[in-house]
């Protein structure tokens, strides 16, 4: 990765799983403004969140396989002293570009302990954050896996595509609404329990090897 002041270049160059082909090219992040905020996942602080460009600008060229596009994109960071199955039970999480250029998310978390945090903000382009109140969760259709998940909106909402569909994670492309506004949402509900189970760990290697 290398930033240069604007934009940050992530070089790729990387052989894909489970079926060996060569991923190379670069994916850029235009920072609309760089945000501080950092928010505490769990209740004991031990696990903190924050995004780092929570508005921004996205492009991708590869050369292996030959692919291009561009949009809108978000940068954040996730940090923790320990691993996660010792403090989350499941959360969900969205974001969704909004009106003005700004971007809303929603982190609904249900921690180990029966305790229950939910972070609702907005994002200013110069990455200034608003507060907001939470709307009612809604269940989402099951999955192939049949992970749990649930989103906050304050209208009915649609699941217009499922992205990645595993035993413990789920990734979704939403038509939702947040604050009144119609907007389309990436959604990711974690099941950190399932994630912990003999068989998850077992598969673990092949969907996402290490190197040594």
């Amino acid at each position: 990765m290398h930033w240069d002041g604007q934009s940050l270049t992530l070089n790729l160059d990387e052989v894909s799983v489970p079926l060996p082909f060569r991923v190379r090219g670069t994916v850029r992040v235009w920072p609309k403004g760089l945000s501080r905020f950092i928010a505490p996942l769990d209740t004991a602080g031990r696990h903190r969140w924050g995004p780092i460009a929570a508005c921004a600008r996205v492009e991708v060229n590869l050369s292996s396989p030959e692919l291009r596009w561009g949009g809108a994109g978000y940068l954040d960071s996730n940090e923790g002293d320990e691993p996660v199955a010792r403090a989350f039970k499941s959360w969900d999480w969205s974001r969704a570009p909004m009106a003005n250029d700004s971007t809303g998310v929603l982190y609904d978390i249900r921690e180990k302990n029966g305790d229950e945090r939910m972070l609702a903000l907005r994002f200013a382009p110069a990455g200034e954050v608003e507060q907001l109140d939470a709307p009612p969760r809604q269940a989402l259709p099951g999955t192939l896996w049949r992970v749990a998940r649930q989103v906050r909106a304050d209208a009915p909402t649609k699941v217009i595509r499922t992205l990645e569909d595993t035993p413990f994670y789920v990734r979704s492309e939403l038509l939702t609404s947040f604050l009144g506004e119609r907007v389309t949402a990436v959604h990711e509900s974690l099941d950190v329990q399932r994630l912990e189970s003999s068989l998850v760990q077992f598969m673990l290697p092949w969907r996402m090897p290490r190197r040594a």
